[in-house]
């Protein structure tokens, strides 16, 4: 353990005693840890900060809007709305099968093996 390592631990150590850490947001819950194994080592820090700021790849953003619609559309109970609403679906869609086929990744919408093909690509074998 490193001269810094030693000294950071007896700090902490000591703020612990003093009761300096009891009141932190999360006190006494589990720690949340992200699982990045499947993002290649050099690209976390850049996949981290995308992630933190809420920036979806456009296919994703796609993918989510079409799962709001399926969602909005099993408890519409209006036809018309249902119907146009069935239509808007239809065209986001297609709109993500052109993109995912563009892309090379996919050519079914609902993105199954996605994962998959883009670990490929980023070289996580």
């Amino acid at each position: 353990m490193s001269i810094f390592s030693r000294i950071a631990e007896q700090k902490i150590a000591e703020a612990m005693k003093r009761g300096e850490l009891d009141h932190l947001p999360g006190a006494g819950k589990p720690l949340v840890i992200e699982d990045l194994s499947h993002v290649p080592e050099d690209l976390r820090a850049s996949y981290k900060i995308l992630k933190n700021s809420g920036y979806l790849p456009p296919e994703l953003e796609l993918q989510q809007e079409c799962l709001s619609l399926e969602q909005m559309i099993r408890l519409c109970q209006v036809a018309e709305d249902k119907e146009q609403m069935i239509k808007k679906l239809t065209e986001k869609q297609i709109k993500l099968r052109i993109m995912l086929e563009e892309r090379g990744i996919s050519h079914s919408p609902s993105l199954r093996g996605y994962e998959e093909k883009i670990s490929s690509k980023l070289g996580d074998e």
